[in-house]
């Protein structure tokens, strides 16, 4: 009985972001603890990351006759073809990051492909973890129609002890680890609700 209610489990696919271009980035490490979370304990789930380093900046002169250039319309078939969104996004002065920004932008362009969607959102940094990022995020989202999981929240100060990252970038604090596969679950669970699902 069991497998036959997993083969019908539909699988989630997660198209993931992270809002830093560095290879040793924190929130990149998120990412990637994500998805080796997803591929171990959480079924029903798949994360593909997806770059933005390749984006050039918004500028509508690049849209010629309706149409975008290629890397933005690989980019924005990525996020359309997504059943929900992960966010790792870094603070940069108080707010989201550049490229992230850049990225979020050019989905948008009509047609929005990010609307009617379940999204989360993982930051680690100093300080406040990078919430701030996190809830400029959020207000950005309600004008894409982005629906963000409320809880759990997940902000990691990544400087304080005992050490969260190894010297790569890799999350490996095992309290992180099962804290993010709590928020999987939250979207897995959201993801599956607004699209008329009632199993998790």
């Amino acid at each position: 009985m069991e497998a036959v209610v997993a083969a019908q489990q539909p699988v989630i696919k997660v198209a993931a972001l992270c809002g830093s271009l560095r290879k040793a980035s924190f929130n990149r490490g998120l990412i990637r603890s994500a998805m080796q979370l997803v591929k171990d304990s959480v079924k029903g789930m798949e994360i593909e990351y997806v770059d933005i380093a390749p984006l050039p900046m918004l500028n509508t002169d690049l849209e010629v006759n309706g149409t975008y250039p290629p890397v933005v319309e690989a980019f924005r078939q990525k996020i359309l073809q997504a059943d929900c969104y992960l966010f790792a996004s870094p603070e940069y002065n108080y707010s989201v990051s550049g490229p992230l920004k850049n990225a979020i932008d050019w989905a948008s362009r009509p047609p929005n492909v990010w609307a009617d969607k379940a999204a989360a959102i993982v930051s680690a940094g100093g300080g406040f973890g990078g919430g701030r990022a996190q809830y400029h995020l959020r207000q950005i989202g309600v004008y894409l129609d982005l629906h963000f999981i409320n809880k759990p929240e997940f902000f990691l100060n990544a400087f304080q002890p005992p050490a969260k990252f190894d010297s790569d970038g890799n999350l490996i604090d095992e309290q992180s680890k099962e804290q993010l596969k709590a928020v999987l679950l939250a979207l897995k669970a959201f993801t599956l609700r607004l699209q008329g699902k009632g199993y998790i």
